[in-house]
């Protein structure tokens, strides 16, 4: 039995599986994505699946502090729709 991964979101600041958190990416170039694979090359940040989570990074702007960018409300956005599938 494999052991899980287990990452640390920044908005809750609690570990959670890696299965249950989105990773949000800072290019080279300072672009920021979603990493929906786990594949893309950057400086990674986890955040948990939720509405509230949600809420929180776009207040706190807690994805931005780590990351060190400004975070486009297209991400954020595109967060929210993830999470309503």
């Amino acid at each position: 039995m494999k052991k899980p991964i287990i990452r640390l979101c920044v908005v809750t600041n609690k570990q959670y599986e890696k299965k249950d958190l989105l990773r949000v990416v800072r290019t080279k170039e300072g672009a920021v994505l979603l990493d929906t694979g786990g594949r893309v090359y950057g400086r990674g940040a986890y955040m948990v699946k939720s509405k509230e989570a949600l809420e929180i990074a776009r207040k706190k702007n807690s994805l931005g502090k780590a990351l060190e960018v400004v975070i486009p409300e297209e991400i954020y956005e595109e967060i929210a729709r993830l999470i309503n599938e």
